[in-house]
């Protein structure tokens, strides 16, 4: 399943990031919709479900989320609702680690 998240702040050092694997850090900005997919090996084996995905969370609720490979790169974000079949846009989509 994908769940897609409203971005509501961002650290700066996301925009500084000019690494090649990780450039991908310097497109993300606040206001935009982003999908995340769960699946193995995040996926919980009991649960089926990623740890952050903002399960009980209502649209109100403010999320922290941090990139991998650079934990300087993080903000938060208000969950918009989860879909059981992925269909996001590539440049917005990303996995829960």
């Amino acid at each position: 399943y994908c769940v897609e998240f409203k971005t509501e702040s961002l650290s700066q050092h996301c925009a500084l990031e000019n690494r090649p694997y990780a450039r991908w850090m310097q497109y993300l900005r606040e206001g935009y919709t982003v999908c995340v997919a769960c699946q193995p090996p995040a996926m919980n084996v009991d649960t089926h479900r990623c740890s952050g995905d903002g399960h009980n969370a209502d649209g109100g609720k403010i999320l922290h989320w941090e990139a991998v490979g650079n934990s300087q790169c993080q903000g938060t974000w208000k969950k918009i609702r989860q879909l059981e079949h992925c269909s996001c846009p590539l440049v917005h989509s990303f996995i829960f680690t």
